[in-house]
């Protein structure tokens, strides 16, 4: 019996010895995933620029919708992760969407410059929003145009030019 163990020990201990696998350095495998996640998310600012915050406990049913949450500001955790909103005091708007094109009609002049946070709140939510309603349409494929009463359209805007690279 002692032999038969023995040798039951002796082949196990070959085969984890010389198994034939060999220590190797880093393997490429390409490039890591890339592209906007699928799911509703609300856009935030914070010091290293916008962050998606996922909207879990709500089903989106319109785009004016996600303008009041976003205006609304992030959850408490969030908050204390360092994010904001800057999307405030818009006025009154209206926002539609046609396959990859969202409209917001302001009723007061906007005040941001096209390449602040607060456009890219807007702009990244709303197209996030739009392939949510809209499953066919890539979030990455909308494009945002903001118009006010009486300045020339802004826009059209893509959630790229806002996220940090």
């Amino acid at each position: 019996m002692k032999a038969r163990w023995g040798g039951v020990l002796g082949v196990l201990v070959l085969a984890l010895v010389g198994c034939g696998v060999r220590p190797t350095g880093p393997i490429a495998a390409g490039e890591p995933a890339s592209g906007l996640t699928r799911g509703m998310r609300l856009y935030f600012a914070s010091d290293g620029g916008l962050r998606a915050v996922p909207l879990l406990d709500r089903e989106i049913t319109d785009l004016g919708m996600v303008v009041k949450l976003l205006a609304a500001g992030p959850p408490p955790a969030e908050r204390r992760d360092g994010l904001t909103t800057l999307v405030q005091g818009l006025g009154g708007y209206t926002v539609a969407g046609t396959g990859a094109r969202v409209t917001v009609r302001l009723e007061d002049p906007y005040t941001g410059n096209g390449r602040d946070q607060a456009t890219g709140q807007l702009v990244c939510t709303l197209a996030r929003a739009q392939s949510v309603l809209e499953p066919a349409v890539r979030p990455e494929d909308v494009e945002v145009i903001l118009r006010p009463p009486e300045d020339p359209a802004a826009g059209p805007y893509r959630c790229a030019d806002f996220l940090a690279g």
